[in-house]
């Protein structure tokens, strides 16, 4: 709701209410403020600036290379321990790593604690005597580029995403706070602003600036963990104990081209393993490791890194720099854009669409998938069945239109394709359907292995009939040789899918971006992010000392009866939670009095303000107006001691590249 809105709004609550009767706020500047006041889930944004400090040409330079690229952040330590802390998550955290068996000795897989990496990380602590009880608290990053407006100039917007490890799958799935935005990655593209500058876009030294640029600006905003990865704190957690926690770099969710980027590889090569790219899936292969990767650039020059092994040899990644970070073993399976996406919808099913056109011509093909489409029309209504009234043929794919489509594919082409296609298909619908399972077991593992072992022998289709006549291989196609062992390092996929930084896309950029005037928008969606975290926060915290329970605790002054009468008549006995235990309106308020302030270290704000806000508003009669009313900026700024529309950023580092 816009301000003018909100102060429309006020204006019309105003006029419904009797004389001497204010409603909550005087104007949106009022609610803006109040919420700014709230001291729950503040993480204050900060910036700084990189700069390239490279070799500069003798002629002309581009632009890029005098530009300042800010990168806006909010402190990783204090995002996770808000996450950590939150109350909503007591019992949804695991706070130790832990294996489970069931049916003797079959290993299962669920949530990210129970996979092989925590476990293993847990092992690393405990070589250290000082660490010993001490718990493992796991980051989990996530970021991905994302476009607000295509129309109206390519507006990309780069975020940065925090979880942590300990909370389960089901809840970092949810849309429970349990991901949390901290930050804005810079994305150079200074080459588009002029036209004489776009042959830049390929140029070398500007490819190699921006994987600096993003590798510095990873370092700086996780700095400030660093000392706690070797240390303890004792920090209070969800379930209100007390625990010694020590922190690591964990999981890092990223499509192929990000895991690229990340792990410092060439594209075309896998960012896991050495396979060359020229025969992903069969070709020889050895584990990629940070050790193994030093040795390489210690042995061989950076053209044979290059060609030979994958490798950008003048760059490190940014987990250098942190104790017990392998980027090789960070990267996390990506179900959306690997399986979902990547090899059904942008491989197998254009795959089919071109060979019908390759078997049949353009209009004979048309033809059948116009059959085609209607099969998949004519699907019946069936609870968790999507129908597709016009077919398949609509212009942009999202991850739930393409797992929908999943479900009916196969009977549409079954008839139209060779049966060793829908054979390759049916095999990768297995393995899909498997790994996207909330709960794995060994057995599970087995089968996802014969389900991938069919669809490599079955997918020679595509080869024989022409559609790939250099070959299969593909990047997203060989990343699920690599499933079984990211399941057992991390458990379930569905945890760690980038379809939750999609998701969290929408609430974090796309829907502040629409509520902002679209001039110079960033600072709008920092601020927007800042009180909807504060918002949130507030919820939970007055949901834990339950003050939202039951009917209202207060009501307005016009609308209370004689207080003396209602002491000899209970309250209804619909009422639930504290007010239950209540017998009149005066004990209630009396109760909820000392309930507010039985914390001296955390005072209770409501939607009016601090308790010294309200006294100050009290005494001075100019404050005191209608909805109707206006104060000005001064009178705002005296209130509440700074501008209540100032999102709280300062300049704070500067760092080189």
């Amino acid at each position: 709701m816009s301000g003018q809105k909100i102060d429309e709004l006020m204006q019309l609550w105003a006029a419904t209410l009797p004389e001497g009767c204010d409603p909550p706020f005087a104007n949106h500047e009022h609610l803006y403020a109040t919420i700014d006041d709230i001291p729950q889930g503040d993480v204050p944004w900060q910036t700084f600036s990189v700069t390239y400090n490279g070799p500069l040409p003798t002629g002309a330079m581009p632009s890029w290379m005098i530009r300042e690229y800010e990168v806006w952040f909010r402190d990783p330590r204090q995002a996770l321990l808000n996450q950590y802390s939150n109350p909503d998550f007591a019992d949804d955290i695991d706070w130790v790593p832990k294996r489970i068996y069931v049916q003797g000795d079959k290993r299962q897989y669920r949530d990210f604690m129970s996979g092989d990496w925590a476990w293993n990380e847990a092992d690393l602590l405990a070589e250290d005597p000082d660490l010993h009880g001490a718990a493992l608290l796991t980051l989990i990053l996530g970021s991905d580029k994302t476009t607000v407006s295509v129309a109206t100039g390519q507006n990309e917007y780069y975020p940065l995403y925090l979880s942590n490890g300990g909370v389960r799958n089901n809840v970092r799935r949810s849309h429970r706070n349990a991901i949390t935005l901290i930050g804005f990655l810079a994305i150079p593209k200074s080459m588009y602003a002029m036209l004489s500058e776009r042959h830049h876009q390929n140029d070398a030294t500007f490819r190699k600036f921006r994987r600096e640029l993003f590798h510095t600006s990873l370092r700086v905003i996780l700095d400030p963990l660093r000392q706690s990865m070797t240390t303890y704190e004792v920090l209070r957690c969800a379930d209100g104990h007390y625990r010694r926690v020590v922190f690591s770099l964990g999981p890092y969710i990223a499509d192929y081209p990000k895991q690229v980027l990340l792990a410092c590889t060439v594209q075309g090569w896998c960012a896991r393993c050495t396979a060359p790219p020229d025969n992903l899936d069969t070709g020889p292969a050895t584990r990629r490791s940070q050790q193994h990767t030093e040795a390489l650039r210690d042995t061989f020059d950076l053209r044979t890194l290059w060609d030979d092994y994958g490798v950008v040899g003048d760059l490190k990644p940014f987990t250098e720099l942190f104790p017990r970070a392998d980027i090789y073993e960070m990267l996390s399976p990506d179900l959306l854009h690997q399986v979902i996406k990547g090899t059904f919808k942008d491989h197998l099913v254009t795959w089919v669409e071109e060979y019908l056109v390759l078997r049949h011509g353009k209009t004979g093909a048309a033809v059948i998938m116009a059959d085609i489409d209607r099969r998949i029309a004519a699907a019946p209504s069936f609870p968790g069945l999507r129908r597709f009234p016009e077919g398949r043929g609509f212009k942009q794919w999202t991850g739930d239109d393409s797992k929908a489509l999943m479900k009916v594919f196969l009977p549409a082409i079954a008839g139209h394709v060779p049966p060793q296609m829908v054979r390759a298909i049916r095999a990768f619908l297995d393995f899909c359907y498997l790994v996207r399972r909330d709960t794995l077991d060994d057995g599970t593992l087995e089968d996802i292995d014969i389900a991938l072992s069919c669809f490599h022998r079955e997918r020679t289709i595509f080869e024989d009939t022409g559609v790939r006549l250099s070959g299969i291989s593909l990047p997203r196609q060989h990343s699920l040789k690599h499933y079984r062992r990211l399941i057992q390092l991390f458990a379930s996929p569905n945890g760690l899918c980038s379809s939750m930084m999609e998701a969290k896309h929408i609430i974090a950029v796309k829907q502040p971006y629409r509520r902002s005037s679209r001039h110079n928008a960033l600072g709008q969606l920092l601020l927007i992010n800042q009180r909807l975290d504060k918002l949130a926060a507030l919820e939970v915290h007055y949901t834990a000392h339950h003050m939202l329970d039951g009917a209202c605790p207060r009501l307005p002054s016009w609308m209370q009866q004689d207080i003396t009468s209602l002491d000899e008549q209970p309250l209804s006995s619909g009422t639930t939670g504290r007010c239950s235990n209540v017998t009149s309106l005066a004990t209630f308020n009396t109760e909820l009095d000392e309930l507010t302030s039985s914390d001296e270290d955390e005072p209770a704000i409501g939607l009016g303000g601090t308790e010294h806000e309200s006294e100050a508003r009290d005494e001075d009669e100019e404050l005191q107006v209608r909805g109707s009313g206006d104060l000005d900026s001064a009178s705002m700024h005296g209130l509440y001691g700074r501008d209540p529309l100032m999102a709280e950023c300062v300049l704070s580092k500067t760092a080189g590249v």
